[in-house]
């Protein structure tokens, strides 16, 4: 799949706070021993990894594998995903039990078809601190999954965070980079009308992994969305 401005579409994710000036990037401290930060997405396939490749690179005008001075820090490609909760350094011991929550929310749960289209910057175009893609398609049944998954997460220690889902896409993070507003209009302006589809099949418990570069993710978990029995 090769990305295409000419199509129609274009959905903007919401985000909280207000603007303000470049800050500098800190690096997240590490975990506490025994313990794994955790987090629940919905994969995004192959060959719209493929299409997202070839706009970042646009985006950045250069190769996104290695990190040079003045690019923002682009994710990994082979991570991407659609983040459904957050849940921080969770205890080892307790991953079992995360997993037959994500199998409980899952179930029931039909495949469902996301559309990535359009892109934008958090918390404002003119200091951008995130770069991402919105949901074109898709977002309902994305809400739906995170409210399921609030559900089960309650009674097992992780309360619903309080605040409205949001879905999107994460591409890069900013603070502290030179002319990041050049590169979340660069963003606007080349991802204004792509459409990248894909057919969500599963929910993902995944590990984020710290070190130099970006962060790597290891799949804990997986539920898959069997759909009415």
């Amino acid at each position: 799949m090769s990305w295409d401005r000419r199509s129609s579409g274009g959905g903007r994710p919401r985000s909280g706070g207000a603007a303000g000036g470049r800050r500098e990037f800190v690096r997240p401290a590490d975990d506490a021993p025994g313990t794994s930060r955790l987090f629940i997405a919905v994969p995004v396939a192959e060959d719209v990894r493929v299409s997202i490749r070839e706009l970042m690179e646009a985006v950045a005008g250069a190769s996104i594998d290695e990190r040079t001075y003045g690019q923002p820090r682009w994710v990994r490609v082979d991570g991407l995903h659609l983040t459904l909760r957050f849940l921080g350094a969770a205890p080892d011991e307790r991953q079992p039990a995360l997993g037959e929550a994500i199998a409980a929310a899952a179930r029931g749960v039909a495949p469902f078809r996301v559309v990535l289209s359009g892109g934008g910057a958090f918390p404002d175009p003119r200091w951008p601190r995130v770069l991402w893609i919105g949901i074109g398609e898709g977002a309902p049944q994305l809400a739906g999954l995170a409210r399921r998954l609030d559900e089960q997460l309650a009674p097992i220690g992780w309360p619903p965070e309080g605040r409205p889902f949001a879905p999107h896409l994460t591409l890069a993070r900013t603070d502290g980079v030179p002319r990041a507003d050049e590169y979340a209009r660069r963003l606007t302006e080349l991802a204004e009308g792509i459409r990248f589809g894909w057919q969500v099949d599963r929910i993902v418990l995944y590990k984020s992994i710290q070190g130099r570069g970006p962060a790597r993710y290891e799949v804990v978990a997986e539920a898959p969305l069997p759909g009415e029995k």
